[in-house]
């Protein structure tokens, strides 16, 4: 019989509407965990899970010979120390592509709400302002069509966000560590050249010490003063008080953020108070059905391992 241990299940579990007994036989879930508490909860256990949940090497030194696999419950996994987890020979997964479909549409949600300037009509209505209806309309409204999308990082979800953005008429411009060629739609270019022909630019790619602040004072000042920034991949991927800075003072027209650099946003943030600015608490994950197929698949790779045949491993 082989363990599973759940460290912070509440982060998935939050409306009670998943069941977490699916992915094995024997699982104990606990809502949250603090660090003291872990080497405690995970004295027997075989599989250890969390989801975005730091797991330092530290700690991970001196976790049991019991376990064997660490499953994180997510794509991204620079919140564990790989080091620590390889000197303990402790196998490391992640679940890429559960959140492709519902990340790509948030992107394009942004778009789309920036666009209509949607954040400033909600926050009259908010101040019972309802001259957009008495009068002219108040506030900027445009069109995505013919604009041109930045993407940074071609990996699925940014594959994704593409395919919706060529639906809607838009001129596709792509950044990537790989060299590609072209395909019909798609130009493959360098950074700045993104970022200064870009209207809309969308960052898909991961957090590593290659990609953090990757969009600084510097390379917001390659942006056009009428482009926007959107980005739900991760928080560290932008200099945070370099971007609070060009939107405060029109550097760019605007940001879509999901993510921030330290989550949950403190309240006190010029963020949640800048009129151009739309900020949502990283839901792109976080559909009933994207926590549903999350679930089946974390249960997916803790049998494919237990088997002998581990999927979604990280090297």
């Amino acid at each position: 019989m082989s363990k599973v241990v759940v460290l912070n299940g509440d982060v998935v579990n939050y409306d009670g509407h998943i069941d977490w007994s699916t992915i094995g036989s024997d699982v104990v879930v606990y809502p949250t965990t603090a660090e003291a508490e872990i080497l405690p909860r995970v004295a027997d256990a075989t599989v250890v899970v969390t989801k975005e949940m730091p797991l330092s090497g530290a700690v991970v030194r001196q976790f049991p010979a019991s376990v064997k696999l660490v499953v994180e419950a997510g794509t991204g996994y620079n919140n564990h120390d790989l080091d620590a987890l390889r000197e303990k020979g402790i196998a490391l997964t992640n679940i890429p592509e559960y959140s492709t479909q519902r990340v790509a549409h948030t992107a394009i949600m942004l778009m789309l709400n920036l666009a209509s300037s949607m954040q400033q009509q909600l926050t009259m209505l908010a101040h019972h302002d309802y001259t957009n209806f008495t009068q002219h309309l108040q506030v900027d409204h445009v069109e995505l069509n013919d604009k041109t999308l930045g993407v940074i990082g071609f990996g699925h979800i940014g594959q994704n966000v593409i395919k919706i953005a060529q639906a809607l008429d838009m001129t596709i411009l792509v950044n990537t560590r790989t060299p590609r060629a072209d395909r019909k739609g798609i130009h493959f270019t360098t950074l700045n050249d993104l970022l200064a022909k870009s209207d809309f630019v969308s960052l898909n790619l991961p957090l590593t010490p290659a990609t953090q602040h990757l969009i600084n004072a510097e390379t917001l000042a390659l942006m056009k003063p009428s482009s926007f920034l959107i980005n739900t991949a991760r928080g560290g991927l932008v200099d945070e008080p370099a971007l609070i800075n060009a939107l405060q003072n029109h550097t760019i027209a605007g940001a879509g953020l999901d993510v921030q650099a330290h989550e949950p946003l403190d309240p006190a943030s010029p963020l949640f108070t800048l009129p151009n600015v739309i900020v949502t608490p990283h839901m792109g994950w976080r559909g009933l059905e994207t926590r549903q197929r999350l679930v089946q698949m974390i249960g997916a790779n803790i049998e494919a391992f237990l088997a002998g045949t581990p999927i979604n491993q990280v090297d």
